[in-house]
């Protein structure tokens, strides 16, 4: 009896055992089925680099169709704000500023630039109803697009403190609105420029000359130039390029996710808004010496026609082949025949 219960106790102890095995071997295998054969230092998970980007990183989860509302920070995120508020104020008021600060030294030292024959009371068509419109259509819509531009990167720093919290939301309110939506007459008149004057656009070897010689800018030297000049070539495919580049970015900013993802917007708002600072720049340049800066040249854009002698002077050659066509103008006939007969 007591060697068949002996016997019986050393069954219950060889199953037991068997069971704590089997439930030891069942517990250590999805543990060491999670660590990897291998570790590969390069891998995100251990990147040290990696790991400190996505530091203050700030994600929820969402239940809407749009699973990227969901990062409210990231760390590109805090670099372009970084960019935005700080680098590019800094772009902003060298160039715009240091623009401004050039022309006034210009001006102090050069002065206006004569009409060294004087007027001889006789116009000839420098540019006609269309191009007058269009170059007005693009410039008005130019003026209105940079100062609304200029509030979004200064407006918070330099008009806030002045205007108020009210009065700065409404202010930005239509600054906003005419920004979105001046912008396609202001692209439109882009391409109307590109296509009325690219013929006559196209560098050649007087614009080289032109350059060498100053432009009659510095110094009292003419030299010769046709209907647009190396100076107003320049300002053409300033235009045209810069702003087909604004163009371009604001559209894909004013239609988000259309034609980019996040990373692809912040990259055109970079863009954007560098070449709308250095636009601006070069178009204080072109409004200079468009008024204050040349006598007779704002008659141009004004008024559509230009005194002959201010056409011999600054572009001698177009003028030679407009009489050479016969293309003078009604009041330029008049002018002449009130001559009296010598």
């Amino acid at each position: 009896m007591l060697g068949v219960l002996a016997k019986f106790m050393t069954q219950i102890r060889f199953i037991a055992g068997a069971l704590a095995l089997a439930f030891v071997i069942s517990v250590a295998t999805p543990v060491s089925a999670q660590q990897p054969s291998s570790v590969n230092p390069t891998a995100s998970a251990v990147n040290e680099q990696k790991l400190l980007q996505e530091l203050n990183r700030i994600q929820g989860r969402v239940s809407i169709p749009d699973q990227k509302s969901d990062v409210l920070e990231q760390p590109a995120g805090r670099e372009w704000r970084q960019w935005h508020q700080v680098t590019l104020r800094w772009i902003g008021g060298i160039a715009i500023l240091g623009m401004l600060a050039l022309l006034v030294v210009f001006y102090l030292v050069r002065g206006q630039v004569k009409l060294e024959s004087g007027f001889s009371g006789r116009k000839i068509v420098r540019f006609n109803a269309l191009e007058r419109f269009v170059h007005w259509l693009t410039a008005s819509c130019f003026v209105i697009l940079a100062i609304s531009g200029l509030n979004i990167t200064f407006g918070k720093a330099l008009l806030l403190p002045l205007l108020g919290p009210s009065a700065f939301s409404t202010w930005s309110e239509l600054t906003k609105y005419s920004h979105n939506f001046l912008s396609f007459p202001f692209t439109i008149g882009v391409v109307l420029i590109f296509l009325m004057w690219i013929g006559s656009n196209i560098p050649n070897g007087n614009d080289v000359e032109w350059v060498k010689r100053g432009g009659g800018i510095i110094g009292k030297d003419h030299p010769p130039a046709g209907h647009f000049n190396a100076g107003q070539k320049m300002i053409y495919w300033i235009v045209v390029l810069g702003g087909g580049a604004s163009a371009v970015t604001g559209y894909l900013l004013l239609f988000p996710f259309y034609g980019t993802e996040i990373a692809g917007m912040q990259l055109s708002q970079i863009i954007h808004s560098v070449v709308a600072m250095l636009f601006i720049a070069a178009m204080l340049g072109h409004i200079y010496i468009g008024t204050i800066g040349m006598e007779g040249a704002f008659e141009a854009m004004g008024e559509g026609t230009v005194d002959v002698n201010w056409a011999k002077e600054h572009h001698r050659l177009w003028l030679e082949d407009e009489l050479a066509r016969g293309t003078s103008t009604a009041a330029e006939r008049s002018a002449a025949a009130a001559r009296p007969a010598e």
